[in-house]
């Protein structure tokens, strides 16, 4: 067990499974909250008031810490607006951390792909290690698409095959990705708090790698729906298929943007991780009962 564990992003849906599995396996968790009032987390969990992109709170936050976790992401504005919040969270936060004397960051971005939004988070992995400078390490744990309730990818998907009978969509619907359940993903970040000498990237993924297609298939069957005819035409643009997504889906098209220019690459692992770390991932099925089952 660690001395104190700092959590950013604790608000949000990945940080908070994080949070309450480390909970779950005895760890003193500490997170950090713009507006700790509004936090929703377990009454064992410390929470302080601190904000990555201005600093404040931060050499309090990680006071005492050796272990913490970067789950923040700015994915919605203006083109190139998330990207330096990214850039602006990473230096202030990589900064204190190193400052702090935390021996491990741990970071949540994606599997390699061509888009603004995973260029952005391939780009913080970069900058924490920069800021680290050696003092600490920093584990970048690249997940493919997170299938679970609060995850706007899964979002996405799950509500144009609930929502459209028929569906005209882009290339993208042929794209092989690794689905990997939220459990999993979380199961990961706790236990790298203590894993001994991890790597310094970590490619997680699911045991199935599915086109976006077949993912819409199997969901309307796991859900009980019949299946939806599926066509693929190549004239809508990633500006076109946001708009697409923001007007059938709840996810806004503001948000919906550099998701779908994400959606073009293949995110498959090709390094798996080491032995203990998604040793026995959930098959895209057990992910989605999981998700329609327990949607918190």
């Amino acid at each position: 067990m660690t001395s104190s564990i700092l959590v950013t992003g604790a608000t949000g849906y990945v940080g908070g499974h994080v949070v309450r599995e480390l909970v779950r396996r005895g760890h003193r968790v500490r997170a950090l909250a713009r507006t700790p009032a509004k936090a929703d987390l377990p009454d064992a969990v410390e929470v302080v008031q601190g904000d990555v992109i201005s600093g404040e709170g931060l050499t309090e936050a990680l006071d005492g810490v050796d272990v913490a976790y970067y789950l923040v992401h700015s994915m919605e504005g203006k083109s190139g607006d998330f990207a330096e919040r990214d850039r602006q969270g990473a230096r202030t936060f990589g900064g204190a951390a190193a400052r702090g004397g935390v021996g491990r960051v741990i970071y949540l971005g994606g599997l390699a792909g061509k888009s603004e939004h995973l260029e952005s988070r391939e780009e913080v992995a970069q900058l924490l290690t920069r800021e680290l400078d050696g003092r600490g390490q920093v584990v970048h744990v690249r997940a493919a698409m997170v299938i679970g309730e609060g995850s706007a990818s899964f979002v996405m998907l799950r509500s144009l095959v609930h929502r459209l009978p028929a569906m005209i969509t882009p290339r993208w619907i042929d794209t092989r990705t690794q689905p990997v359940a939220i459990r999993d993903v979380a199961g990961t970040l706790a236990e790298l708090a203590t894993f001994d000498g991890p790597p310094d990237e970590v490619e997680l993924g699911g045991v199935d790698v599915l086109s976006y297609r077949e993912m819409m298939v199997r969901y309307a069957r796991v859900a009980g729906l019949r299946p939806r005819p599926i066509v693929k035409v190549p004239v809508l643009t990633p500006a076109l298929s946001s708009h697409w997504v923001g007007l059938v889906t709840p996810i806004d098209a503001a948000l919906a943007r550099p998701l779908v220019e994400g959606l073009g690459a293949e995110m498959l692992v090709e390094h798996p991780p080491p032995p203990g770390l998604n040793d026995h991932p959930l098959t895209f099925e057990e992910a989605v009962r999981e998700a329609l089952d327990h949607p918190g």
